[in-house]
């Protein structure tokens, strides 16, 4: 019935959708085999992209040539930047989407890329020979033969919804659960574990009133996540911020003894830095109000995500509680809130090309590998996706660094050091933030996308562009001086000190109160520069002065930092004979057979002392 493809994604979530994409782009034949044609790329928890770090990931996928931040452009209801009041390490591109519209758009993308075949149906079984998977079978019987294949099963693995006393089988709301898969991977040696996540009721927006709300629009200037020109809806949709109260908090806490989190019916963690409105008002007992983000779910529907008040208590309790919230006296609620838990695989299972170590040519991403989020997920797909690619022609994995990438510390993470809750990204998590700006994501992985063949010599090109002119900018500000008399009146405008001599714009630009286009006022050449360049190549050249000694002492950091990730350590190294290292870090360094000798240092439990050790053993 079917051919033999070169790679089967399994899941037609974020990770399935990047993953199909990347392997097909890359010229690999692709099956997209997802239980529901339907649901496609659904934004299944809240319809925004995008946020602190996980921005930087879009944009670093996008740099790459992947689909995330295309679609997120087209279908944004509003833009805005993150942290503008921090340093650009910090600022994270976020934006409201039409969730129809989003996952619309993922499948029209998908159906135009060359290479991309479908089947709706359930994988039921992998089908493995010697070692290597050479297939899956579905839950229809059918059997489809393929090189290698992605596993992006999100939720659906054993899903079990909770709302209240009520327990039922479902990977998201309405939809089956997916079975079969954990107990043949567990019976081939896997370690399985279970997690949980959750989700707000949705509500009808015509039954809110607004006027009790405060008002939350995007940017006015409004910013992008794709480095390709695409067409960005220009109307614009409003999101408003409301509090819960005392009466909502004692109202929710009615209903505690029925609730699955308390009752201890839900075994799996769920994530720490989303919890539920229950676990807020519990952990926090001492807050008089916790905040909700009223968010509209697209463009031409009333259906309204009410962000802040995820919840798995019974319906009647959501409800009663949900009208003591101001501007929701008579709301009418679409659909109540739920917990959903599943299985997943610790992914220290994983080598960094995030195939698996027992299974050749398998590969795992997204939330089977304990994260959450819809751009952790969209990362490990794209990854997956490629060194599924790269690893049946013969080729080298791509493995970026965590000194390159917010999605190199995002698998480093998972696969180095594993995961008993479920995985966010934070800037906090990459020790080389400053290096990995959204600003610059094109510059320092658009090369490195090229050569694997992902994007074209005009999207390179391009970069390069951006690079010189910069260089331009920065070049002309340090050979441009201005006279005090003129500098003198701006710098006291804005509150820096005088200078006592003609002075570079370069050295002005280097103040903190001093910005590029306060410049353009006391300079007609700089103005005349500048206006032939973009915004983004301005923006570029502002922070590279401003930032350049930083900048150096960080490279300084990651040039010494390089010697010990280029170590390489032989996957067949027997730990078991160094009686120098500790028992701990033996038995972690056995089960993670990390790649380098910078891997094996983040290692939790291996100490400085282990690393020398094994420094001097790799050396002889």
């Amino acid at each position: 019935m079917f051919k033999k493809y070169d790679v089967i994604v399994v899941g037609g979530g974020h990770a399935g959708c990047e993953a199909a994409a990347a392997a097909a782009n890359l010229g690999s034949s692709v099956m997209l085999v997802t239980m529901n044609m339907g649901t496609i790329a659904q934004m299944s928890c809240n319809p925004a992209m995008g946020g602190v770090a996980k921005g930087q990931i879009v944009r670093e996928i996008d740099a790459m040539g992947g689909y995330s931040g295309i679609i997120s452009d087209k279908t944004t209801l509003q833009f805005r930047m993150l942290n503008l009041s921090k340093g650009p390490a910090m600022w994270s591109p976020r934006t409201q989407n039409d969730r129809m519209r989003f996952a619309e758009e993922w499948r029209l993308a998908l159906e135009q890329t060359p290479n991309v075949d479908f089947w709706q149906d359930m994988v039921a079984e992998l089908l493995i020979e010697n070692g290597k998977v050479c297939g899956v079978k579905t839950s229809l019987g059918v059997s489809i033969m393929a090189n290698a294949v992605v596993l992006t099963n999100g939720t659906f693995l054993n899903g079990l919804i909770h709302i209240g006393e009520k327990k039922m089988g479902g990977g998201r709301s309405a939809e089956k659960a997916a079975t079969g898969i954990t107990e043949q991977l567990v019976g081939l040696g896997f370690e399985a574990g279970r997690m949980k996540t959750g989700t707000p009721p949705r509500v009808d927006g015509r039954s809110l009133d607004y006027s009790k709300m405060e008002e939350q629009w995007g940017d006015d200037d409004a910013g992008s996540f794709s480095y390709t020109e695409v067409n960005i809806p220009k109307e614009k949709r409003c999101c408003w911020i409301t509090y819960t109260n005392q009466a909502v908090h004692d109202t929710l806490k009615e209903g505690f003894e029925k609730s699955p989190m308390f009752t201890g019916r839900i075994k799996g963690l769920g994530p720490r830095y989303c919890p539920s409105i229950e676990d807020k008002i519990n952990r926090f007992a001492e807050r008089e109000r916790h905040q909700i983000f009223v968010e509209p779910e697209g463009f031409n529907t009333v259906e309204i995500y009410v962000n802040g008040f995820s919840t798995s208590l019974p319906e009647d309790v959501q409800y009663r509680a949900l009208k003591q919230i101001a501007g929701f006296e008579n709301v009418k609620m679409f659909r109540p809130g739920y917990a959903i838990e599943y299985d997943y695989f610790p992914p220290t299972q994983l080598n960094l090309s995030l195939e698996t170590k027992r299974i050749n040519n398998l590969f795992f991403a997204g939330q089977i590998n304990g994260t959450t989020g819809y751009e952790e997920a969209a990362a490990q797909g794209f990854i997956a996706g490629i060194n599924a690619h790269q690893k049946i022609n013969n080729k080298e994995a791509l493995i970026l660094k965590r000194s390159e990438s917010y999605i190199g510390v995002l698998i480093d993470d998972l696969v180095t050091k594993g995961t008993e809750e479920p995985y966010r990204m934070f800037t906090s998590r990459a020790e080389h933030r400053l290096l990995l700006r959204q600003d610059n994501a094109d510059e320092r992985l658009t090369p490195i996308a090229f050569a694997l063949g992902l994007v074209n010599k005009e999207r390179l090109k391009k970069v390069e562009d951006k690079i010189a002119n910069a260089q331009n900018i920065i070049n002309f500000a340090k050979n441009t001086a201005v006279d005090m008399a003129i500098a003198n009146p701006l710098l006291e405008r804005l509150g820096t000190s005088a200078v006592s001599q003609s002075v570079k714009l370069y050295n002005l630009l280097s103040r903190p109160q001093v910005n590029i286009n306060d410049l353009r006022s006391i300079s007609e050449s700089f103005d005349r520069l500048l206006s032939g360049f973009d915004k983004q190549t301005i923006e570029q050249a502002e922070i590279k002065i401003k930032y350049d000694s930083y900048f150096e002492k960080e490279l300084e950091i990651v040039s010494k930092m390089k010697k010990m990730e280029d170590k390489e350590i032989n996957p067949d190294f027997d730990y078991s004979h160094l009686n120098s290292l500790s028992l701990e870090a033996r038995e972690k360094l056995k089960k993670i057979k990390p790649k380098t000798l910078g891997q094996a240092s983040r290692i939790s439990g291996v100490t400085p002392s282990d690393i020398s050790v094994l420094m001097v053993h790799i050396s002889r």
